[in-house]
């Protein structure tokens, strides 16, 4: 009963082999979804990533979680290649009055506005690095006290189809 209990499961070398190569394609295929080269604007492969988290030595902790170490691996990544999180399409609508002196405070989190609309409310669609979108969910919720709203229209702004050669 005591080594039911409190007991450990053995693992075999190949077993223990298997899930490390299983959460490194993982974090490779993580990677890949939520990057593009800055250029093209154009997803990386999951084998290029993969090559490259070789190349950088990357090691594998099975005890963290593959999203975790994903984010740390695209810090790691950055240093060696050309590679930047996708940015991700929101749209907006705020009050008339909140809108002005809101829309200066989100100034500084947003990289790219695409439209911008204001007749009774201020309507904006804008392109945002995914780490900084707790923070605007954040400053539209208390600021506008509800009723502003903030709409995600794509996760990852990607340019798709084929690269047309010159």
């Amino acid at each position: 009963l005591q080594i039911l209990s409190k007991g450990e499961l053995q693992v075999s070398d190949k077993e223990r082999h298997t899930q490390l190569e299983q959460m490194f394609r993982d974090i490779a295929t993580i990677v890949a979804d939520k990057c593009v080269n800055p250029e093209t604007k154009r997803p990386y492969t999951v084998i290029l990533i993969e090559r490259a988290m070789k190349d950088i030595h990357y090691s594998v902790k099975p005890n963290k979680s593959t999203k975790q170490q994903a984010l740390e691996v695209i810090r790691q990544l950055k240093e060696t290649m050309q590679i930047e999180r996708a940015h991700m399409r929101l749209r907006f609508i705020l009050p008339a009055k909140e809108g002005k002196k809101l829309k200066e405070k989100l100034k500084p989190l947003i990289k790219v506005i695409e439209s911008e609309d204001f007749q009774e409310q201020l309507e904006m669609v804008c392109l945002i690095d995914p780490g900084c979108f707790r923070e605007i969910d954040e400053l539209i919720r208390t600021e506008t006290k509800g009723k502003g709203s903030l709409e995600v229209l794509s996760l990852k702004d990607v340019e798709e189809g084929d690269e047309k050669l010159e």
